[in-house]
């Protein structure tokens, strides 16, 4: 198994307007030098902030398969396809952009947000046409288990379904507990500290072999054969890590970065 922990230096910066809204990207665009360039389909990932209400103007976008998942604060979207919305704290918007759609975005004031960019087969995906959907934090299955709660994003029961292999979830840890999840060979763990610190292991092996992550750190695990990996939070405080289950590589081609 190999775990790799990429802190907020090794990761992309942008903003908007005259900083607006910063962001940190663990994984960014091209040429922006975040150290990932990509886990399998999965393309682009920027944790966003608002230091007041700004809107980036409407843009275009194809093929790809955006998500936008609100940490805190509140979201607004509007498209050309004829959709005006807005998502709060713990919710979520999702673009299949197929043949292409202009949309535009506003933060509130001291919003969160992750943007996440997932790949399908772009020139099939682009055949397709474009589509919006938004979820509510209580419409995502959430399971509690000895204090860890676990929220489905992405995949199995959650109500977001992508073209791409990807699951997502949305983990709280308490201080000093953990969580073990199987990862399948030929797939990764791609995860974003979200708060706290803990230890992200392969299941039964000593902590040493470990790896220690803390908040705004990205975590990616693959592994050449099935396992388990185990995250242990912390003893004085608890560990949320938003968790993305890809494979590290498809049967098709990826867009080169």
């Amino acid at each position: 198994m190999n775990i790799r922990v990429y802190t907020q230096n090794e990761q992309a910066k942008g903003h908007f307007g005259d900083g607006e809204i910063v962001e940190n990207k663990p994984i960014g665009f091209p040429r922006e030098g975040s150290v990932v360039d990509r886990v399998g389909p999965l393309f682009y990932w920027a944790w966003a902030k608002s230091l007041r209400t700004f809107e980036i103007p409407f843009h275009p976008h194809s093929g790809f398969e955006i998500l936008s998942y609100v940490l805190t604060g509140t979201v607004g979207h509007k498209d050309t396809l004829g959709n005006m919305q807005k998502v709060t704290t713990g919710g979520a918007q999702i673009m299949q952009t197929g043949s292409g759609a202009y949309h535009a975005e506003e933060m509130g004031t001291d919003t969160e947000m992750f943007q996440i960019w997932f790949e399908p087969h772009l020139s099939q995906a682009t055949k397709r046409p474009p589509t919006y959907n938004q979820f509510d934090h209580d419409e995502f299955p959430s399971v509690d288990t000895n204090g860890v709660t676990v929220k489905r994003i992405i995949g199995t029961d959650a109500p977001i379904q992508l073209v791409a292999d990807a699951q997502m979830l949305d983990v709280m840890i308490p201080a000093g507990a953990a969580y073990s999840l199987p990862l399948s060979s030929g797939y990764a763990h791609a995860a974003v500290v979200v708060e706290g610190s803990g230890l992200v292991s392969e299941a039964g092996k000593a902590a040493e072999n470990g790896a220690t992550a803390r908040k705004g750190e990205f975590v990616v695990t693959s592994a050449d054969s099935d396992n388990t990996v185990t995250y242990q939070a912390s003893s004085d405080e608890p560990f949320r890590l938003v968790l993305i289950q890809v494979p590290t590589k498809v049967d098709y081609p990826l867009y080169r970065k």
